[in-house]
């Protein structure tokens, strides 16, 4: 394997794993408004993914980071190119964030819901826009001779790229629901396991439909593979979650968002970027790469630094294993 080959692997990998981690809290983030029936239960929801959603997003830089490192053109055309998404992206987990940390600071009811309100849109757009610009990726977009974006925004919203964003948002609400009910105890734990089952049947319709299209187009013999893994990965889940096995539906439904960025890479291999101007004028893994010394010096970095961040982020969700309910929450105080 070439050194190229392997970042590639792991920048997949890097991006994977934040969209297994994220795409739970974007969840979260969703669901305040759609299943949390008064401010209580939002709290109860925010409070399950308190302590790991900012460990979650050190995975985004991680990810961004390395693909900037080992991938300089990809990160250029490809952050020129998406510049408005991203950028919308970049806004809303600054807003989220500011959220998470300021809600709680006054007690005025306006000030809470407008803070709520901010976490319900800072979660929706980033898990809608990322399916947008993912179905981009692998799809192709409009690249001149000279390696620079040559289209429009309205060139990103097509049809495809809409349904992957549509997929995107519904998967990760349903991952959400499902780790909701595994973090909660009560009536909102049951009307969680609820809610996953609508939302993982939607899930798998548009995951049909945005896989088959993909696999249709770009596909080969090892996105098949992924492709039979994310649908079997979601049919898994809802029968687990049926039966109130909320671990092992918190695992399939994992392994179903981990199947479908994985479709996607595999469809993607060897380009990073494909242009749908002319093929020639696409950008490949070996072409963007960095020089083989600087993939030499970040794989000897990269190599034992990666299975420790795994393993300390393993540790904390370990930690702050146990599940909350209402009963949990502390009063208002008096004034």
């Amino acid at each position: 394997m070439h050194l190229h080959d392997f970042w590639f692997l792991l920048i997949a990998v890097l991006w994977t794993g934040y969209f297994f981690l994220e795409g739970f809290d974007f969840g979260i983030g969703v669901l305040t408004k759609l299943l949390a029936r008064d401010r209580t239960e939002r709290r109860v929801l925010i409070n399950t993914i308190g302590p790991v959603w900012d460990g979650n997003e050190v995975w985004l830089i991680t990810a961004a980071g390395a693909t900037f490192a080992a991938f300089p053109d990809w990160y250029a055309t490809l952050f020129s190119g998406f510049y408005l998404p991203l950028l919308a992206i970049l806004v809303c987990l600054i807003v989220r964030g500011v959220a998470f940390e300021y809600r709680h600071k006054r007690s005025g009811e306006r000030w809470q819901r407008n803070w709520e309100h901010a976490i319900f849109w800072c979660s929706l757009l980033p898990a809608f826009l990322w399916g947008v610009i993912f179905a981009n990726i692998v799809r192709g977009v409009p690249i001149g001779p000279d390696k620079n974006f040559t289209g429009t925004l309205a060139d990103l919203f097509g049809p495809y790229a809409i349904l992957g964003g549509f997929l995107t948002l519904v998967l990760f609400t349903f991952h959400g629901a499902v780790f909701a009910a595994l973090k909660t105890v009560g009536d909102i734990r049951a009307r969680a396991r609820s809610r996953a089952t609508v939302l993982g049947m939607t899930s798998g319709v548009l995951a049909v439909a945005f896989l088959g299209w993909t696999q249709a187009e770009s596909g080969n013999g090892r996105s098949m593979a992924a492709l039979i893994t994310a649908v079997v990965a979601l049919a898994a889940a809802l029968v687990v979650n049926h039966y109130g096995r909320e671990g092992w539906a918190f695992a399939c439904s994992g392994v179903a968002v981990a199947a479908v960025f994985a479709l996607v890479f595999l469809a993607l291999f060897p380009d990073v970027m494909p242009s749908s101007a002319n093929p020639a004028w696409s950008l490949t893994a070996a072409d963007a790469a960095s020089s083989p010394y600087t993939l030499k010096i970040m794989t000897w970095v990269a190599v034992p630094m990666t299975p420790l961040i795994i393993a300390y982020q393993a540790w904390t969700y370990w930690v702050f294993r146990k599940r909350i309910g209402t009963q949990h929450i502390p009063a208002p105080a008096a004034h």
